[in-house]
C-alpha cells in the first residue's frame, strides 16, 4: 500500500477548492486498498475532511500558501511522514522538498500577467512575490515526477517558457461540474429581468470592467449578474464605473450553492471576458445548465468549446458589445454539449493512476 499525501490547505479557496473538494470526495468512493491517504489542511477544515474522507490521516498546519512558514515548518511536518509521494495542488510548496512529488499546476497567469493592478501589495513587495512565483513554478517542473494541468493549452504554455524537455512529464486532464453543484437544488432568484450571467473573482485579468463598459453601449435588454466576492477588486471596479454603467448591474455577493444554481437555471446566458485563464468552471457548469456562452477568443476557451459560442476579443470593447448584440438576435442559440472528458470523476481516476506510477 503507497502512503500518498495531499496538500489541501486551498479547501475553500476558489478555483482550487473546487479541484480538491471533488479530488477528495471522489477518492474516498473509490475506496482504493492501493493507498493510504494523509491530508494536510488548515485547522478549520479538518472536520469537512474528516467527513469526506474518513479512512484519511488529517494533518492541520497553520503553514499558509505563499509564506516563510510553508518553506520551514509545513516542510518539516510533511517530511515527518515519510509519504510515498505527495501531491501539491497549487503552485505554492516548499521548495526544498525532495521527496517524490507530483504537482497541479492550474494556471501561470500570475507570471504572464506581470501587473501590481493585480495586488493589493505596493509594488515592490508585488516584484518580490512575482518573482518567487517565477522560481517556485520551475522548481515544481524540475523536481517533480509528474505535473497535471487542467488543460492542454497550460501545458503548451509551460513549454514555451520553459522548454520542450518537461514534455513527457506534464499531463493534460480536464475537470468537470462539482459533485456539490450537482448535487444542489436551484433557488429562484429574486430578479425582474432577463439577464446574463457572469460567474467568479474580479481580478483585473477577469477583466469585468471592460465588460461592464460593453454591456452598457450594447442595446440589449438583458440585465447584467455579477455573481463573486465583494471586497477590494469589486469595490475598485464599481469605482470605475459611471452611474450610467452601473445602471443595468446585479451584484450577488457569494451566492450559495442553491442561489448559484438558481443563478444558472434562470439565466438567458453565461458571459466571461477573461483574458486568461487556465480552465474555465464557470463555462463548463454553464453547459451542464445548457446554458449558451458568450466568451473571451482565448486558446483555453476555444480548447473547452471550440466554435459553438459567441466569441469576441477581449481588449475590445466593440467587439463584446457585438457579441452580446449578436446573441440576443440570434434566432437558434449555440449551445455547448458537455463533453465526456469534463468530468472530476475521470479526473480523479487519471490523478490515482499517476499516484500508481509514480509512488
Amino acid at each position: 500500500m503507497k502512503h500518498i499525501g495531499i496538500d489541501a490547505r486551498l479547501l475553500f479557496q476558489t478555483g482550487v477548492g473546487t479541484y480538491l473538494q471533488n479530488l477528495l470526495h471522489i477518492i474516498a468512493n473509490k475506496n482504493s486498498s492501493d493507498f493510504s491517504f494523509t491530508i494536510y489542511c488548515l485547522p478549520q477544515d479538518a472536520d469537512f475532511i474528516k467527513k469526506e474522507l474518513p479512512t484519511a490521516t488529517i494533518r492541520t498546519t497553520t503553514s499558509r500558501w505563499h509564506t516563510m512558514s510553508e518553506q520551514s515548518t509545513f516542510l518539516s511536518e510533511i517530511q515527518k511522514d515519510s509519504l510515498d509521494l505527495m501531491h501539491f495542488t497549487y503552485f505554492g510548496h516548499p521548495i526544498l522538498y525532495r521527496a517524490p512529488f507530483i504537482a497541479t499546476i492550474h494556471d501561470i497567469t500570475p507570471l504572464v500577467f506581470k501587473t501590481g493592478l493585480a495586488s493589493t501589495k505596493n509594488i515592490f513587495t508585488y516584484s518580490i512575490k512575482h518573482l518567487a512565483f517565477a522560481l517556485v513554478l520551475k522548481n515544481q517542473l524540475v523536481h517533480s515526477r509528474a505535473v497535471i494541468t487542467p488543460t492542454t493549452i497550460v501545458k503548451e504554455q509551460l513549454l514555451q517558457i520553459y522548454g520542450e524537455s518537461y514534455r513527457s512529464k506534464i499531463y493534460p486532464i480536464h475537470e468537470g461540474v462539482s459533485y456539490r453543484l450537482i448535487g444542489s437544488e436551484g433557488k429562484k432568484p429574486t430578479i425582474d429581468t432577463n439577464y446574463l450571467l457572469y460567474v467568479g473573482n474580479f481580478y483585473p485579468h477577469k477583466n469585468v470592467l471592460t465588460l461592464v463598459r460593453a454591456f452598457a453601449k450594447s442595446k440589449t435588454s438583458y440585465s447584467l449578474v455579477l455573481a463573486g466576492p465583494q471586497g477590494y477588486f469589486l469595490d475598485a471596479l464599481l469605482a470605475s464605473c459611471t452611474d450610467e454603467e452601473k445602471k443595468r448591474l446585479i451584484i450577488k455577493d457569494k451566492p450559495s450553492l442553491p442561489e448559484l444554481v438558481g443563478l444558472y437555471q434562470h439565466a438567458k446566458a453565461l458571459i466571461h471576458p477573461s483574458r486568461s485563464e487556465g480552465f474555465g468552471l464557470p463555462l463548463v457548469e454553464a453547459m451542464h445548465f445548457d446554458l449558451p456562452i458568450i466568451a473571451s477568443h482565448i486558446p483555453v476557451f476555444q480548447e473547452l468549446l471550440g466554435t459553438s459560442y459567441y466569441s469576441f476579443d477581449p481588449y475590445s470593447i466593440s467587439s463584446i458589445e457585438k457579441a452580446i448584440n449578436t446573441f440576443e438576435q440570434d434566432k437558434n442559440k449555440k449551445v455547448n454539449v458537455l463533453r465526456k472528458d469534463f468530468s472530476f470523476l475521470q479526473m480523479t481516476e487519471r490523478t490515482m493512476d499517476l499516484y500508481k506510477k509514480y509512488a
